[in-house]
């Protein structure tokens, strides 16, 4: 059974690319549009893997991670928080807030599987 990442954008071509390179690499996408969904939709489902926008309307990444990493049923759930922020000590401040990874945007289509199979393991098609 293919392994479930849940994918926390707002913005819907990041979704779009976000779901693709996922499904192409023979994971199950399953996709929340704020911060608040995704949550929902976390605790619903536990996917084993999060990819999280930081800056969404409504709640944030930051609010969401918190609430996932508070509550027992969603707090080892791999989280990677994906975001435009490129300052320094931005990366700093995103690990402090319980991701377990970072990716900057614009996605590099290359790095992102990479990331993701340092935690669920290389995924062999076919």
């Amino acid at each position: 059974m293919a392994k479930t990442i849940l994918i926390v954008e707002d913005n819907d071509n990041n979704r779009i690319l976000l779901r693709d390179i996922v499904t192409y690499h023979g994971y199950e996408a399953v996709e929340a549009e704020n911060g608040t969904e995704g949550v929902q939709i976390a605790k619903e489902i536990r996917p084993d893997l999060i990819l999280m926008d930081i800056q969404m309307p409504g709640k944030d990444g930051f609010e969401a991670i918190l609430e996932l990493r508070g509550d027992p049923g969603t707090a080892d759930i791999i989280v990677i928080a994906l975001t435009s922020f490129a300052m320094k000590g931005d990366r700093e401040r995103i690990m402090a807030s319980g991701f377990d990874d970072y990716l900057a945007k614009p996605i590099d289509t290359r790095k992102l599987p990479q990331l993701i199979n340092k935690f669920l393991g290389a995924k062999k098609q076919g």
